[in-house]
This record gives C-alpha cells, structure tokens and sequence, in this order.
C-alpha cells in the first residue's frame, strides 16, 4: 500500500486555498455569505492560512435548516471558510483515495455521478437480460441515516492507514470531528460534493 507524507503545506498552501475558493462559488457568487468572504478575499484566505499553519484553526459552528428533496432533511451548513477548507482539503486527499474506490461507486467522484451510474446500470441490465431477453432484478435501497451511522473513529483510522502526516491528520481529525449531534438521528449533512458543498461527508467514500 503506498503511504502519502507531507501533505499538510500542500492543502493549507495560498495557491491551494485559492484554488479551493475558486472551486467552492461556483454557483454561488450571489449569496451573501460567500459576497461577504469575497469582499476580503486575500485577507479571509491568508488568515485562514496563519491559523492552518500555526494549528489555531478550529471549525466554526453549524447552523442548521429543513430542507425538502422530497422528504424532510435536516441540513448543518459550515461557515465560507471551513467549506473552503473542506474543498482545499478534497483537492489534496482525493487523488489518494480514488484508486481504492470500486469502479462502480459513481457518488461524490469525479467523472462519475448520477448520469453515469444510470448509463451503467441501463449498460449491465443489457447484459444481464441478454439484450432484454431474459428477467433480471436491481435492488433499490437506501443506508438509513447513513452519515447517523458513520464511525468517526474507523474513519479516521481508515485515513490514517495511507496518510502519514502528523500535521494533515490533525487536521483531518478536526473536520470530521466537527459536527456532533445531541441527537445522535439528526447527524445529517451537505454532501461536500454531491451538494456543491465540502464537508466530512467528502470522506464518506473513504468509510465505504
């Protein structure tokens, strides 16, 4: 198994903090919260940066919200700097972890997602029913509250097994350590990237 050192400069690196801004308003230059970030880029970014680099950083509170897709979720959102963070974070961790991923994990990855998973599954039923000849199944199911039933700890021992930066660890101890819920079913988040958002969840592929 190959093992990955220094990695922490590289994610709290300005040019990695600005690429992860870059990435994270897509889509959202019109919201007040990311405006408010922007107005004071350089310095949001390079204080970001001395608090990464002198290991004062922690994670800010969540606020949380119902959303309805269709059914009630409840939704903790970060603050814009921590999920630009999270995205600096993804930048430097998911090329690590994306050759253990199976081929057919089409969530949260890129060049995957919904379009592509449902031109496999269209592909393998094909075959499967030898050109729609013959009866097959999918099953369709879903983990009940899965990021409920997520294991910090495995998690980050999972992390931890290619990861050998003392300094990147902690740090990515102190995103998925971040959120903990009084109520242990209402541990709910955006997907980092499913939900253009970057959070814990981006190491959600990692525990599966």
């Amino acid at each position: 198994m190959k093992i990955y050192k220094n990695l922490f400069e590289k994610i709290i690196s300005p040019e990695n903090l600005f690429l992860a801004w870059d990435k994270f308003k897509r889509g959202k230059s019109n919201r007040l919260d990311v405006l408010r970030f922007e107005w004071n880029l350089e310095q949001n970014i390079f204080t970001l940066h001395r608090e990464l680099k002198n290991q004062t950083y922690k994670h800010a509170p969540y606020t949380d919200f119902y959303i309805h897709d269709p059914k009630r979720r409840h939704i903790h959102k970060a603050v814009v700097r921590d999920r630009v963070l999270h995205h600096a974070i993804f930048n430097i961790f998911n090329p690590i972890f994306e050759e253990t991923f199976i081929n057919n994990s089409f969530s949260c990855r890129k060049g995957k997602g919904t379009h592509e998973g449902v031109f496999t599954l269209a592909k393998t039923l094909r075959k499967v029913s030898k050109n729609y000849k013959k009866p097959c199944y999918a099953l369709k199911c879903d983990v009940e509250k899965f990021f409920d039933s997520v294991d910090h700890q495995i998690l980050k021992e999972v992390v931890k097994k290619r990861v050998k930066d003392k300094d990147a660890l902690w740090l990515s101890c102190e995103i998925i350590d971040s959120y903990a819920s009084k109520n242990p079913r209402e541990r709910e988040r955006e997907l980092l990237v499913c939900r253009s958002e970057i959070s814990h969840p981006s190491f959600l592929p990692i525990f599966t």
